[in-house]
């Protein structure tokens, strides 16, 4: 999923312009909001991806984090000789459910 800015023809204003993943557009936008630059994708290989299904009412990633101590510039600290972090995202009710402490 990728955003650009955008001027509406109707008004001029400029808006983001989400293309592809409707779910993952939210994230995207905010996530450039913050200061996160799309091309942070490349900076951490996807190694897994767990497509989103209806059944599970969520998706899953792995990424590679080898070598880091943040997860960006100014993000979140990283415990020592982390190497994958995985991210999980749909339904806060299913994703709960599986969660071992709350």
């Amino acid at each position: 999923t990728t955003i650009s800015k955008v001027k509406d023809p109707e008004t001029g204003d400029e808006k983001w312009e989400p293309k592809g993943n409707s779910s993952e557009a939210p994230i995207v936008v905010a996530a450039t909001k913050i200061g996160l630059d799309q091309s942070i994708t490349k900076e951490y290989a996807r190694v897994l991806e767990i497509p989103f299904s209806s059944s599970r009412k969520m998706m899953l990633t792995v990424s590679d984090v080898s070598g880091r101590d943040r997860l960006c510039k100014g993000g979140m600290e990283l415990p020592a000789g982390t190497k994958m972090l995985s991210v999980c995202k749909g339904a806060p009710n299913f994703i709960l459910d599986y969660c071992t402490e709350q």
